[in-house]
């Protein structure tokens, strides 16, 4: 009896000492629930789709800046992007558990970059106790390297001057002046984020550093170039509705619509629908990637950090040309010259049209991915299936690219010269991108 109670003893102390001095290990399944879990965040709380991309980009920066510490593959982004300029670092012999480190310094970014810290927080605190509990020393150690990290990384994001551009004043509309953006229906919203172009830039020298081609002056001349894409897009609007919801550019449309403002009226209530970002569409899409190729840790954060820089920096771009060309959208124009009934497949967003935030984001996303994964990478899009959307496959990312741009000119928002010159756009920001951003120390 003294013998089997001995032996139970032992057991349990050999259960206990394996369970203290267990290693960690932090999954990518781990860290894509942490963006997922980001995304749901932005959804609830409404971001614009540009405040939206700067909420993704630091937080990945400071999972990617700890795996980069020490790591024969990756180096540093200190000093390549602008005022970054030290992380704390990292005593090879330390015992700090880096994906854990990571994944917490990730969380915590997010947290000081959204409403709903409570969210971060309920999502983080079931992670803690799971990693407490399998060794609670390392998650110590680990912890507050991460924390060191996300705290340095804070100060760099508080300089960004996103704070500034909360307190300037909001876009002044003139109705007199034919061919500038006027508010479109049914909620009549004032233009978003137009200081976006004062915000710092990661890699890009300035805003304007690939300005586009200017936008086709405004003119009701039925012979003027403007005049003629107006009618292009009332006219594809005319035909698709009388093929209705089951034709492809409808469906194109409603599948990369990402629009976080769509107000819904129903009796004498206007409530919003609220759905995911195109920059968050992408991130799914990056998932989609990882997953497939069967990346490991240290490249899934790589992906989602190269692939959010890329967009945050298109963003302002795209930006910086929306506020200064000042485009008129479609439903304006049509309705007050054309058609007062026709109405866009989609609801109009509520920013000047020139050039195209899908074709600009788009292929920026599309030109780092295959600079990570490879071109004529064929995958299956299922990012849109929490909304109700069916999933689309494309043969790589240029192509889903190339269908996100198109999908606004079906949608009725966007005349055919913002998104072809939104796509050029784009293109010189990822070939940018991809060249002076170094990530590898073999290349």
């Amino acid at each position: 009896m003294k013998f089997r109670i001995y032996l139970l003893a032992t057991i349990l102390m050999l259960v206990v000492s394996c369970k203290k001095e267990g290693h960690i290990v932090v999954t990518t399944e781990e860290y894509h629930a942490s963006i997922e879990n980001v995304t749901e965040i932005m959804i609830h709380d409404i971001f614009s789709p540009p405040v939206a991309s700067r909420i993704f980009v630091y937080p990945n920066i400071a999972a990617y800046e700890i795996m980069a510490q020490n790591s024969k593959t990756y180096i540093s982004l200190q000093h390549q992007l602008n005022g970054l300029d030290s992380i704390p670092s990292l005593d090879p012999k330390s015992v700090v558990n880096q994906p854990l480190a990571a994944l917490i310094a990730h969380m915590e970014v997010s947290k000081k970059l959204v409403f709903s810290e409570e969210l971060v927080e309920k999502f983080r605190d079931s992670l803690y106790d799971k990693w407490s509990n399998e060794n609670e020393e390392e998650f110590e150690v680990s912890k507050e390297y991460g924390l060191k990290v996300a705290e340095r990384i804070g100060k760099w994001i508080d300089k960004d001057n996103y704070k500034q551009t909360r307190t300037m004043s909001k876009f002044s509309v003139f109705a007199d002046q034919p061919g500038r953006w006027q508010p479109t229906p049914p909620a009549y919203m004032d233009a978003i984020e137009p200081h976006w172009s004062e915000i710092r830039t990661l890699v890009l020298d300035s805003a304007s550093q690939f300005k586009p081609i200017p936008a086709f002056e405004f003119s009701l001349d039925k012979n003027s170039n403007f005049f003629k894409q107006v009618m292009e897009v009332y006219n594809i609007g005319r035909k698709i509705e009388k093929l209705g919801d089951g034709c492809n550019e409808i469906k194109m449309a409603q599948f990369w619509d990402c629009n976080p403002y769509v107000s819904v009226n129903q009796g004498h209530m206007m409530f919003a629908k609220k759905k995911i970002t195109p920059g968050a569409h992408w991130m799914g899409i990056t998932k989609i990637a990882c997953v497939k190729s069967k990346a490991d840790f240290s490249k899934t954060v790589f992906a989602y950090t190269k692939a959010s820089i890329g967009m945050f920096d298109a963003f302002i771009s795209c930006w910086d040309e929306k506020y200064r060309s000042n485009v008129i959208r479609p439903e304006t124009v049509i309705n007050q010259h054309i058609d007062e009934n026709w109405k866009p497949t989609l609801q109009t967003p509520p920013f000047p049209e020139y050039t195209s935030g899908h074709s600009v984001v788009s292929t920026v996303a599309a030109s780092v991915l295959t600079s990570v994964f490879g071109d004529n990478f064929a995958f299956v899009d299922n990012s849109e299936l929490p909304f109700g959307l069916p999933n689309r496959s494309f043969k790589s990312f240029k192509e889903a690219a190339k269908e996100a741009a198109m999908s606004r000119f079906y949608g009725g928002i966007h005349y055919r010269a913002a998104i072809e010159n939104g796509i050029v756009q784009g293109a010189e920001i990822g070939t940018h991108i991809n060249g002076k951003i170094k990530f590898f120390k073999n290349k």
